[in-house]
């Protein structure tokens, strides 16, 4: 990738999102990859099958998902190259637009902190409810605080900075083969039953996918705030994912606050470690970490242009 197409692409992220008149007529192509998904987990994860096919089938799942995006993508890719050419970077970034979320991820944020400033725990819930798996619906405002906080750090790896690597690494089939494997991994990386077995590919692939990006994540967030490195390096181990540690650890230790720890999932409280040694985030905390994610938002930005000028 050596031309305009990852800015014009961030550029028209941030100015447009995705917008809901065109979502409520095309839809997302997400939905497409959830489709396929949903379609052959009903028809391969079965009960009835061993762990090892379950497996296998749900590696078969993963081939099909992500070989049909990189075909599809390729193809597009090669046609406006060759219908366009040598001016092809516009509809390339207009292809790569849907997949980055940084608007997305602001838009998502910003109400839970305007419900919890007009002291309406209940909107707040509901709303954080969109975009966490934790139950919500007994969580104080620091505990909503602490769960959105998290979610937009690890969120600006998932929803930003991944999609953005692979597209310059990679061009159009790698910005959405990670998007194709990041949806995988959100709808069958799970622990439990049904996808303990049938989701490990997903799980597994999606760790190697955010590998890079989760790290480049954690340093453009301290360097957003000038700060949080050693509650990085000390913390970032202290979570589940291999990657999803980096970004939190990254943000906790930016607002001098403690992420991750206790969350109850399906009614069942999961001990997790806590993430960073300050205190309890509240309203203050989430407005910095918002600042702290533009910065960082803004960084990327930067970073891309280099690496875009240098190639």
């Amino acid at each position: 990738m050596v031309d305009g197409a990852p800015l014009a692409a961030l550029a028209l992220d941030v100015a447009l999102g995705w917008p809901a008149w065109l979502h409520a007529r095309i839809g997302h192509p997400v939905a497409l990859f959830a489709g396929i998904i949903d379609r052959c987990t009903r028809r391969f994860n079965q009960p009835q099958h061993s762990e090892a096919v379950r497996r296998w089938l749900g590696a078969l799942t993963m081939a099909i998902v992500t070989s049909g995006t990189i075909a599809a993508a390729w193809a597009a890719g090669c046609f406006v190259r060759g219908w366009l050419s040598p001016a092809a970077w516009p509809a390339i970034a207009l292809l790569a637009w849907p997949a980055l979320a940084q608007r997305s991820l602001d838009e998502h944020y910003l109400p839970i902190i305007t419900a919890l400033e007009s002291g309406d725990l209940a909107v707040a819930r509901d709303r954080l409810g969109m975009i966490v798996g934790r139950d919500t619906g007994e969580l104080d405002t620091s505990g909503l605080a602490r769960a959105a906080i998290e979610s937009l750090a690890e969120s600006f790896c998932d929803g930003v900075v991944a999609p953005l690597f692979w597209f310059v690494a990679l061009g159009l089939p790698g910005l959405w083969a990670c998007k194709a494997i990041n949806t995988a991994d959100s709808l069958l990386g799970h622990k439990e039953e049904p996808f303990t077995d049938f989701g490990m590919v997903a799980a597994r692939t999606d760790d190697v996918m955010n590998l890079i990006p989760a790290r480049l994540s954690a340093i453009l967030i301290c360097l957003a705030d000038c700060g949080g490195w050693q509650v990085l390096w000390r913390d970032h181990g202290n979570h589940a994912s291999p990657n999803a540690g980096w970004p939190e650890a990254a943000m906790a230790g930016a607002l001098g606050v403690s992420l991750a720890g206790p969350a109850i999932y399906d009614g069942i409280v999961l001990d997790k470690p806590w993430i960073g040694s300050g205190e309890a985030p509240g309203l203050q905390a989430m407005a910095r970490a918002r600042r702290v994610y533009h910065r960082a938002c803004g960084l990327l930005w930067i970073g891309t242009g280099v690496v875009v000028w240098a190639l």
